[in-house]
């Protein structure tokens, strides 16, 4: 047990060795009391004297069940915290009791040595100290005036008990204090746990939202600017050529079907639809028809190489790359030929898209207040957590070239 504020309490964790060490004090302080009462009671150099009066024996052992239940009562009430004044008030009944018992019968004065426990255990520092001191000359006068002489034994028994007492108090806190530092360094370390978690869990957070980042940009929004731009022809193309509005309104529907599917891919978490109908190059294929259709361009896919399976995450990547490099072709580069080019090479799988448009200076990419300028940043990322390399060659006036390049490790290669 221990004090604060005003209260003795258990330690919160306390260990088997010190649960074992109480239970065995408890059980040396009832059978030290039983057996100075058999002294007491049964024939034997201790035993009551013939002349004594009857209720002299019956006094000793009131005075010993009473005791006894003192104790107990005290011992079972530390198990629940009582307060630190109660518990001196329990001490110093156990102890004038076991004094009484002491100058009644000599078997009783063994007592002494769990009462050493008790004093050093409940009073602190030198005040425990001095209470054993005190115990120990009691034991001894007790002893001393129910014997007919003084003998060694009976000066150095209380003496050595008490030292002994002593050194294994002194174990006993060392103990309780360890188990306390255990007990802080586990908290300690069930905290420093649930913040890294905390951390990492806001790190897979972030990591999540850049992911999402990356392919709304490269899916939805590219797929939504391109339905702007279809009925934008649309309604330029009315009244006076239906037929090429309708051509531009069915586009737009097919490009918004695409776009509808992306995002429930999103929710489902799955591969890109564009590779649900087959491999890399079949949905690069489709995706350059597609572009040749909606924006009017020269698009064409050229393939290096005997096409292998890749990891998922590659074929993702790569197209992804494809979408946004294509979109951003349609979108600004006014090109009239665009070439994406898919090579499977020893050691590394390539994209290349190049257009024959206005061009742009690499270097300066500014981003726009409604999210634009965010494709070649998510791209070179996308392509940076694969090992890849992302490569940009454009000048103004010159057109636009950008090569992706992705190892093939042995462990990568399928």
């Amino acid at each position: 047990m221990r004090y604060d504020e005003g209260r003795v309490t258990r330690a919160p964790e306390v260990t088997t060795v010190l649960r074992a060490l109480r239970l065995l004090l408890h059980a040396c302080f009832l059978l030290l009391l039983g057996l100075g009462l058999a002294r007491y009671l049964l024939p034997g150099p201790d035993a009551v004297a013939p002349g004594h009066p009857l209720w002299t024996r019956w006094a000793v052992v009131a005075g010993a069940l009473l005791l006894a239940a003192v104790y107990c009562g005290g011992a079972l009430a530390a198990r629940h915290g009582v307060r630190r004044g109660r518990s001196l008030v329990w001490l110093a009944a156990v102890t004038a009791l076991w004094a009484l018992l002491s100058l009644a019968a000599p078997g009783f004065v063994w007592l002494a040595f769990p009462l050493f426990f008790l004093h050093l255990h409940l009073l602190p520092g030198a005040h425990g100290v001095v209470a054993v001191a005190v115990i120990t000359a009691a034991a001894i006068g007790g002893q001393a005036l129910h014997a007919a002489d003084v003998t060694a034994g009976t000066v150095l028994g209380p003496i050595l008990g008490a030292a002994f007492a002593v050194a294994i108090a002194v174990g006993y806190v060392a103990l309780y204090r360890e188990s306390e530092r255990r007990r802080e360094l586990i908290d300690t370390l069930t905290r420093t746990r649930d913040a890294l978690a905390e951390s990492q869990r806001r790190a897979g957070v972030l990591d999540e939202r850049e992911r999402l980042a990356r392919e709304i940009h490269d899916t939805l929004a590219q797929g939504l600017s391109s339905i702007v731009l279809l009925l934008r022809a649309a309604e330029s193309a009315l009244p006076e050529a239906p037929d090429l509005a309708a051509a531009r309104i069915a586009e737009a529907r097919e490009s918004a079907s695409a776009n509808l599917a992306e995002a429930r891919r999103f929710v489902r978490d799955l591969a890109p639809p564009s590779l649900a109908g087959g491999d890399l190059p079949e949905a690069l294929r489709r995706l350059c028809a597609r572009v040749g259709r909606a924006e009017g361009i020269d698009c064409r896919l050229r393939l290096d190489g005997t096409p292998t399976a890749l990891p998922p995450g590659y074929e993702v990547a790569l197209l992804r790359a494809a979408q946004a490099s294509l979109a951003n072709v349609a979108a600004h580069a006014r090109a009239r030929t665009a070439v994406v080019t898919l090579g499977y090479l020893e050691g590394e799988v390539t994209l290349d898209v190049f257009d024959d448009g206005v061009g742009f200076d690499p270097g300066h990419t500014p981003r726009g207040d409604d999210g634009t300028g965010f494709g070649l940043v998510g791209l070179r990322e996308r392509v940076a957590l694969l090992g890849g390399r992302l490569d940009v060659e454009s000048a103004p006036g010159q057109g636009t070239a950008i090569a992706v390049r992705l190892p093939l490790t042995r462990e990568e290669s399928p």
